[in-house]
Formats: C-alpha cells, structure tokens, sequence
C-alpha cells in the first residue's frame, strides 16, 4: 500500500453484542458500545493496545500535531471510524448521524 497506508488504524467493530432482554432499544445500545468500543490502534506507528477507540479520536482531533497527524490524518481516522461504526450501528437499527453528533 505504501503511501497511501492511513496514519490511524484500527479494526471494524464486530458485530454488536446486544444482549437482548429491556436493557435499552438495540440502536441507543449500540451507540453507547460504540462509544466504549476497545481495540487495538496505531497512531502514527505508536500502538495502543486495547484502546477505547472513540475517546482516543477525539484526542486526535483536538491535536492532532501533538500526535504526529495532520489534521486531515485524524479527520480520515473519524471518517473510518464512522465508516465502521456506522455500518455496526445501523445493523442494529441506529443511524450513522447519532456517531457523527458524537464528534460535534
């Protein structure tokens, strides 16, 4: 891949485990998994192992030098996030938008 290998990486989520029962609606549930949602990421080289994904992004986004990304670096690293995410939310009935507010 070379250069075009992202400076942010970090795997799909699996598929949500909802756990069912009255706990909350599958969609809200799964925002909130996503938002706590734990993986392996790599920063610029660094690795950081079983990270919670999302609370890392948005450090990337309020510094991205303090990282070593540009600014596009950790807007891609978002966009990939909601990429994922999203496609992991609306399989239990959620909207993509509800991540995108997260990062308002």
């Amino acid at each position: 891949m070379g250069m075009s290998d992202p400076a942010v990486t970090f795997p799909a989520p699996a598929r949500i485990p909802y756990p069912g029962g009255c706990v909350l609606e599958p969609g809200p549930y799964a925002l909130d998994y996503l938002l706590k949602w734990r993986a392996d990421v790599t920063v610029a080289g660094t690795h950081h192992p079983d990270t919670p994904v999302y609370p890392l992004l948005r450090a990337l986004l309020a510094d991205p030098a303090a990282h070593g990304l540009s600014r596009a670096d950790a807007e891609a690293a978002r966009d990939r996030f909601l990429d994922l995410a999203g496609q992991a939310l609306s399989a239990e009935g959620g909207q993509r938008a509800w991540l995108e507010r997260e990062f308002r």
